[in-house]
């Protein structure tokens, strides 16, 4: 059911209020990224010596340069994992553009939703930036003991996350943030399963960069869906 749920957010990319959020989604997300990488080559041009003697061989040049050219590499590894906090917290800002985009052709007559003002929209998403990154970090040292399977790790751990922050995000602009607790709470497996199947392609360059926008509208599916069901129990 959750396949479905994606198929139906991948069968409305050609909304313009899909297109409008991606490419700011996107734009945003690059910036960033540019900005950190800039930050660290010059960190690294700075502070490393374009001339360093080395004993028996003599004046070695361009070190600076080769860490360059490394850190480029570097960068592109460390993309991976920049880009799940990155790109989900840019996104989750336009979460609600998405969700009544989704609302509007897919389940029309529906009531106004609950507006999130802008304020909390940015605290909000500085909340979840900081709590994916600061995860993310403390998962570093788990990684060290769990060899071949540190992509799973990793998806397990960032599919909890999205899941719990995107769901909430969603089902709270229809029944208020405690209720939507509460129904996440009951279906919390299948709000995991569904921020896994997030994640693992959020890990894969480029791709990542229009997830986060397909992942907002299979979790308003996955909400309307869920809450279905429990109203027809």
């Amino acid at each position: 059911m959750i396949f479905s749920d994606f198929l139906k957010a991948v069968g409305q990319l050609g909304d313009s209020r899909f297109r409008r959020v991606m490419l700011w989604g996107v734009g945003l997300t690059l910036l960033l990224l540019v900005a950190v990488y800039a930050l660290f080559l010059w960190a690294i041009q700075s502070f490393t010596p374009e001339v360093i003697e080395i004993p028996f061989v003599g004046p070695v040049g361009g070190l600076g340069t080769l860490l360059s050219w490394g850190s480029a590499l570097f960068m592109i590894g460390l993309s991976v994992f920049l880009m799940m906090p990155v790109a989900s917290a840019f996104t989750s800002m336009f979460l609600d553009d998405v969700a009544q985009a989704v609302e509007d052709r897919h389940y029309p007559g529906l009531p106004p939703a609950q507006k999130q003002g802008l304020g909390d929209a940015v605290i909000d998403t500085l909340n979840f930036f900081a709590l994916l990154v600061t995860v993310n970090v403390l998962a570093l040292i788990l990684y060290a003991f769990v060899g071949p399977f540190i992509p799973m790790v990793f998806w397990a751990v960032n599919g909890l996350l999205l899941g719990r922050e995107y769901f909430t995000l969603v089902a709270s602009r229809r029944m208020g943030r405690q209720a939507a607790k509460a129904l996440r709470k009951r279906h919390w497996l299948t709000v995991w399963w569904a921020g896994g199947l997030m994640a693992a392609p959020l890990s894969i360059p480029l791709i990542n960069l229009f997830i986060p926008v397909l992942g907002a509208a299979t979790f308003t599916h996955l909400f309307h869906r869920l809450n279905a069901m429990e109203q027809h129990r």
